[in-house]
C-alpha cells in the first residue's frame, strides 16, 4: 500500500510524524509486505517545520498518481485557501479510487476540493465553526473523532490522527494488526468517545484509580456478565444517575455504548485468532444470543461476523 503524506512550510512535526509512525510501523514490525509512506510537497522541494527543521528528501506531487491513500495531517491555523492546483491534484487523485485522508486541520484542502461535498466531515473543534463557513457545501461535525466516508476520511484534533491512522490500518490489515501497532507506540488501539471529552474543560477529578476506574478494569474482565448500567453503578458504589454522568464525563460515553464497543472490540479479536463458534463467541463477549451478536456487529462494521472472519482470520 503507497501512502502519499502532505508536508508543506510551518508544518508542526508531530502532525507529520503521526501517519509515517503509523503506517512505518506496519512495515517494522512485519505486519504487512508492501506498505510506504512517502512524504511530498507541492513544489517538490524541501520545507520548513513550524519548529524551525527543514524537512528534505521530499517527493512532488507526481506520487499522488498511483498512491493507493493520500494523506493531509494538517493546514495552517489560519485556514489559507489551498491553492487550485493542489485542489486539482486532491480532486483527480480522488476520481482514480485513491483514498483521500483529512487529519485534523487537513480536513480544510479536502474540503475545499469538493470531494465531501454533500457530506459530513470532522476537524478540531475548535476549528469546526470557521471551516463550515469557508466550506458551506461540508456539514462539519465537532463531536466524532474521525470519519471515514470509505474513500474519504476526516478526524478531530492533533492525537485523533493516531485513532484515525489506526482505524486505516484496522480496516486493511485487521483488528489484530491495529492492536499490534498500538501497543508498540503505546497509545489505546481503539479509542471511543468524541471530542466532548476535550473541549474548553479539563476534566475534573476523573477518579480513575477509584471506584470509576475499578468497575472499567472489573468490566472489562467480565464483558460475559450482566454489565446493565445499575450492576456497574452498583460496583461503583454509586447512584445510577452521577455513575452515568461521571462515566460518560470519563469516556465520552453512555455506559451501554461503552460496553457494547468492548464486547465488539472482543468479539473481533476472537474471530481473528480463533476457531471457536460464533455461538460460542457470542456467550462468551456477552451477547443474548448469536442473532443478538450478529445484528450488533452488522450494525457497527457492515458485514457479518462469518465474512469479517474470512477476511481477517490469522490461520
Amino acid at each position: 500500500m503507497k501512502i502519499a503524506v502532505h508536508a508543506f512550510d510551518g508544518m508542526t512535526l508531530f502532525h507529520l510524524a503521526t501517519p509515517l509512525l503509523v503506517f512505518g510501523e506496519v512495515s517494522r514490525l512485519g505486519l504487512a509486505e508492501g506498505w510506504e509512506a512517502l512524504v511530498f510537497t507541492e513544489s517538490g522541494l524541501p520545507v520548513r517545520s513550524a519548529e524551525g527543521y527543514m524537512i528534505g528528501e521530499v517527493s512532488g506531487p507526481e506520487i499522488t498518481l498511483d498512491a493507493d491513500l493520500v494523506a493531509f495531517p494538517s493546514w495552517l491555523s489560519d485556514l489559507p485557501e489551498p491553492s487550485d492546483a493542489l485542489l486539482r491534484q486532491v480532486r483527480q487523485t480522488h476520481d482514480r479510487g485513491s483514498v483521500i485522508a483529512g487529519l485534523c486541520l487537513g480536513a480544510y484542502p479536502v474540503a475545499c476540493s469538493g470531494v465531501l461535498d454533500g457530506r459530513t466531515a470532522v476537524t478540531h473543534w475548535a476549528a469546526a465553526k470557521s471551516m463550515a463557513s469557508k466550506a458551506p457545501a461540508v456539514k462539519f461535525d465537532d463531536s466524532a473523532l474521525y470519519i471515514d466516508h470509505g474513500d474519504v476520511l476526516t478526524s478531530a484534533g492533533t492525537a485523533s490522527a493516531l485513532d484515525a491512522c489506526l482505524h486505516i490500518v484496522r480496516t486493511h490489515l485487521g483488528s489484530a494488526a491495529a492492536a499490534t501497532v498500538a501497543r508498540h507506540i503505546v497509545v489505546a488501539p481503539h479509542r471511543e468517545g468524541d471530542q466532548a471529552q476535550y473541549v474548553a474543560r479539563p476534566l475534573q477529578d476523573p477518579e480513575l484509580d477509584g471506584p470509576l476506574g475499578k468497575t472499567i478494569e472489573w468490566a472489562l474482565a467480565n464483558l460475559d456478565q450482566d454489565l446493565e448500567v445499575e450492576a456497574m453503578a452498583a460496583h461503583a458504589t454509586m447512584s445510577k444517575r452521577n455513575f452515568t454522568r461521571r462515566f460518560k464525563e470519563v469516556t465520552g460515553l453512555s455506559p451501554a455504548r461503552w460496553v457494547l464497543g468492548r464486547r465488539l472490540d472482543d468479539a473481533r479479536q476472537l474471530l481473528e485468532t480463533t476457531s471457536w463458534s460464533i455461538s460460542r463467541i457470542a456467550e462468551s463477549c456477552g451477547f443474548g444470543s448469536p442473532v443478538t451478536f450478529r445484528q450488533n456487529f452488522l450494525a457497527a462494521y457492515s458485514t457479518t461476523p462469518t465474512s469479517y472472519r474470512s477476511r481477517f482470520t490469522r490461520r
